[in-house]
């Protein structure tokens, strides 16, 4: 196995020691080397959205000075889930490497796949509605930020 995959598995035996959160694990490398590390924190910080690759994005962005991943790699313990997939497509890695895959965590209770079946339903057919509030208000932010010279496109 690879080394920074290694590292990753080792974070996820981790947290199932530690009893910090689900057993997932990940890093970030660049240039041969981990620039951040990450472990599921769902539960001990009663955060759902602190997923290992989550953690692990948020970390090598702090250490990059960056909200984009360029010229790096995540390496995670398992496949990501939707919504780390949406944080790793924003951040922009050259690549992912996953060992265990979705069918696997959903063997063990982390099934995603409704998630998955949501994303093709229409909105006000979901499990959660989405409902949509027109707001000219909302759309003027939108048309500014549109407007605005010195803005940070991402």
């Amino acid at each position: 196995m690879n080394e920074f995959m290694r590292e990753a598995v080792a974070l996820s035996r981790k947290c199932l020691e530690d009893g910090t959160g689900g057993p997932f694990g990940a890093v970030v490398v660049k240039d041969g080397k981990v620039i951040a590390r990450g472990s599921n924190r769902v539960t001990i910080d009663h955060d759902p959205t602190a997923h290992a690759e989550v953690v692990a994005i948020r970390n090598a962005c702090r250490e990059l000075g960056s909200f984009q991943l360029d010229g790096c790699t995540i390496y995670t313990s398992c496949e990501p889930c939707p919504m780390c997939l949406g944080a790793i497509y924003w951040a922009r890695p050259e690549k992912v490497y996953y060992a265990n895959s979705r069918e696997d965590a959903a063997k063990i209770g982390f099934d995603d796949q409704l998630i998955y079946d949501e994303i093709a339903i229409p909105f006000d057919q979901r499990k959660i509605p989405m409902l949509h509030l027109h707001s000219p208000e909302a759309l003027q932010v939108f048309e500014a930020w549109s407007n605005l010279d010195q803005k940070i496109d991402y």
